[in-house]
């Protein structure tokens, strides 16, 4: 769990998603299946119409099946996948005298398994996502229509990514009932460079599983510390935690149409504040605190001139929020009770809302809700 990455200035170079790439293996494999020769580069249509080359790496082909492997290419984005081989094998499906089965999907080595209801495949499917599966079914239907193919495109389609079980270690799959390995993702195809798309469809996964689990009441935190004090506090099981980081506006956007009963926001004082005073991009290159509207705040708990000239020249939130304890002003409360009126006026609904902003050491030091 870290902090949301931000661009570099200049301009960005896009990149090809997981789903992308299987799909340009899959397209490769199937080909040379059908004709003996592998098209190298590989070119595929993407579903907003780009039309994006792929060189292969493995190519492996007899009498039953073909296998191709692509290497991910994430353009600028920092993707845990950049640079990952996506191994995609391509067998005929139909079993002699019976009816084809049409394409089935399948999980090779370092692609996960769905373990849990909630996400857009059932319990037991290969976390193969419906977009990839979209265009790789796209993809053999029209080459089967192309070259004549006799099966009417009945193959088996696994999809393996080399390494993808340590990689799966660097995301929340594991957390969103996906075992043994990554997911095949990718609506559109294409990779947007630090768009943190990919976290932010975790949170909303995440709250698709709880809720499918049956969790009421689940737990937003902005940072491994705070996540880790309101799970003791609360005692929730670790589906019930949603891995926020400073996408506050992705996860309370997402609760207004999709909501739980109860949710409990925890993180800093530095991102809580910023929460408090609207910010819904908790990130430092997106949002900053306004310490002038934090000793405002101090002025009406009843600090002195000086300690609110203080605090106007701190240089963060939790140094002003030290000062205000050494004074007993409840300055932690405030900042949360604001910041819960943040978060209702974002939700819609009968949402019972929580905050609770906690120190570097887990304390907690500030509470509304």
């Amino acid at each position: 769990m870290t902090t949301s990455p931000r661009k570099p200035k200049g301009p960005l170079r896009k990149g090809w998603t997981t789903g992308a790439c299987a799909t340009a293996a899959a397209t490769a494999a199937y080909q040379a299946l059908l004709t003996g020769a592998f098209p190298d580069p590989v070119s595929i249509r993407l579903p907003g119409g780009e039309e994006p080359s792929f060189a292969l790496k493995q190519k492996e082909l007899n009498a039953t099946e073909a296998t191709v492997s692509v290497i991910k290419d994430a353009g600028d984005d920092p993707d845990v996948t950049h640079g990952a081989e996506i191994v995609v094998t391509v067998a005929v499906n139909q079993a002699r005298g019976k009816r084809p089965v049409g394409v089935t999907f399948h999980a090779g080595s370092g692609v996960g398994t769905v373990t849990r209801p909630g996400l857009a495949l059932n319990v037991g499917e290969p976390a193969i996502n419906p977009g990839p599966r979209t265009m790789m079914e796209s993809a053999i239907r029209n080459l089967s229509a192309k070259y004549g193919e006799g099966t009417g495109g009945s193959v088996a389609i696994t999809v393996a990514v080399a390494d993808g079980q340590r990689l799966a270690e660097k995301t929340l799959n594991r957390r969103l009932g996906i075992e043994g390995g990554l997911s095949i993702l990718g609506t559109t195809g294409i990779v947007i460079p630090y768009s943190c798309s990919s976290w932010i469809h975790s949170i909303h996964r995440g709250v698709d599983v709880a809720k499918a689990s049956g969790i009421t009441h689940i737990a937003a935190a902005t940072g491994r510390t705070s996540e880790a004090a309101v799970q003791k506090r609360l005692g929730l099981a670790d589906q019930a935690l949603i891995d926020m980081g400073d996408f506050a506006g992705g996860l309370l956007k997402y609760l207004r149409k999709n909501p739980v009963q109860r949710l409990t926001i925890a993180g800093g004082p530095g991102k809580i504040t910023k929460l408090a005073q609207g910010a819904m991009d908790l990130h430092s290159s997106q949002s900053r605190v306004d310490m002038t509207a934090l000793s405002d705040m101090l002025a009406a708990l009843g600090a002195d001139d000086n300690t609110t000239a203080q605090a106007k020249g701190a240089n963060t939130a939790a140094e002003v929020l030290e000062a205000a304890q050494a004074l007993d002003l409840p300055l932690g409360d405030l900042i949360a009770r604001r910041a819960r009126e943040t978060a209702m006026a974002t939700l819609s609904g009968d949402i019972d809302v929580e905050v609770v902003i906690f120190d570097g050491k887990g304390n907690d030091v500030g509470h509304a809700g």
